[in-house]
C-alpha cells in the first residue's frame, strides 16, 4: 500500500469512527440504567486495548501493518453491524470488548506505518500533514452524519458505518500495481 492510499484508509476509518461515536454514546447510555455501566462500558474497551497491545505489537512485526489494517476494518464492519441490535447491557460490554481489540489493531498498526515511513528529521512536519487530512475526514464525518440522522434511524447510521468499514478493508488490501509497497 503506498502512502496515497494509507492516508485515503486512514480518512475512511476516522469518518466511519466519527460517524457513529455521538450516538453510540447515546446507544450506551440509553441501553444502561446507570452511569456506572457506562463507565464500566468504556472501561471495557480501554482495558481490552490495554491487554491486546503487546500481543499486536508483535504481531505487526511478523504479519505487517496491512493485513492488521485489513483485520480491523473487517473487523469493526461486522462488530458495529450488532450495535442496533444490542438491548442488554450485557451486549454492550461484548461489542465494547471486540472494539477494545480492534482499536488497538488500528492504533498500533497507524503508528507503525508511520513510524516506517516517516524520517526522524522530518517527523512533525509529516505527521501534522498526515493529521490534516484524517482530521478533515472526520470533521465532514460528524457535520454529515448530523444531517443523516434527520432523514433516517441512528441505527442506520451503524450500517452506514459498517459499510465504510468494509469498504476501508478492501481499499487496504487491494494489491499495488507496479508501485513500491509501504505496507507488504
Amino acid at each position: 500500500m503506498n502512502y496515497q492510499r494509507f492516508i485515503v484508509y486512514q480518512g475512511a476509518i476516522g469518518m466511519a469512527s466519527t460517524m457513529i461515536f455521538p450516538f453510540y454514546i447515546l446507544m450506551i447510555n440509553n441501553v444502561g440504567n446507570s452511569y456506572s455501566q457506562f463507565g464500566w462500558a468504556y472501561g471495557l474497551f480501554a482495558l481490552t486495548a490495554a491487554i491486546c497491545y503487546p500481543f499486536i505489537g508483535k504481531l505487526a512485526d511478523k504479519v505487517g501493518d496491512k493485513w492488521l489494517l485489513g483485520v480491523y476494518s473487517w473487523g469493526m464492519a461486522l462488530t458495529l453491524l450488532f450495535f442496533p441490535l444490542a438491548n442488554e447491557i450485557w451486549h454492550v460490554y461484548i461489542l465494547q470488548v471486540m472494539m477494545g481489540i480492534f482499536g488497538a489493531v488500528q492504533r498500533n498498526s497507524e503508528k507503525t506505518v508511520l513510524a516506517r515511513r516517516v524520517s526522524k528529521e522530518t517527523a512533525g512536519k509529516e505527521i501534522g500533514k498526515y493529521h490534516i487530512w484524517t482530521s478533515i475526514a472526520a470533521a465532514a464525518a460528524v457535520i454529515g452524519t448530523g444531517y443523516l440522522v434527520d432523514f433516517f434511524t441512528i441505527s442506520s447510521i451503524f450500517y452506514i458505518a459498517s459499510a465504510v468499514f468494509a469498504w476501508s478493508g478492501f481499499l487496504v488490501m487491494k494489491k499495488e500495481k507496479g508501485l513500491s509497497s509501504l505496507m507488504e
